[in-house]
């Protein structure tokens, strides 16, 4: 009956505030951007790239931006335009890309 004490110790609204909160909600994708260094090579907007051949990613659909970003991580994708991102994916987990994806599917193009 431990469930029943919990409930009316902390009521229904205290055990849904406790909750876990899904990936990309419970990261700042923002924050992530910037703390990732996304920004030295996409722009701060994410559409002002360092390089012409650099993809403008704000507004980029989130499932799409997630798969590039995934296969970039795992060497399925590889050209000549990857390999610095590369050097970066190792630290991004996939909670993480999940939230900049969010984020950056969300900017204005």
């Amino acid at each position: 009956m431990k469930t029943l004490s919990l409930l009316s110790t902390f009521g229904l609204a205290g055990l849904l505030a406790a909750a876990p909160l899904s990936a990309s909600a419970a990261l700042d994708g923002a924050a992530l951007y910037k703390a990732k260094t996304c920004t030295a090579c996409h722009g701060k907007d994410a559409k002002s790239p360092i390089m012409p051949n650099y993809p403008k990613i704000a507004g980029q659909n989130k499932a799409y931006i997630i798969q590039q970003m995934k296969d970039i991580k795992s060497g399925a994708r590889n050209n000549g335009n990857t390999a610095a991102m590369k050097g970066i994916m190792h630290l991004v987990s996939d909670e993480e890309i999940d939230a900049i994806a969010d984020y950056v599917s969300r900017l204005k193009p």
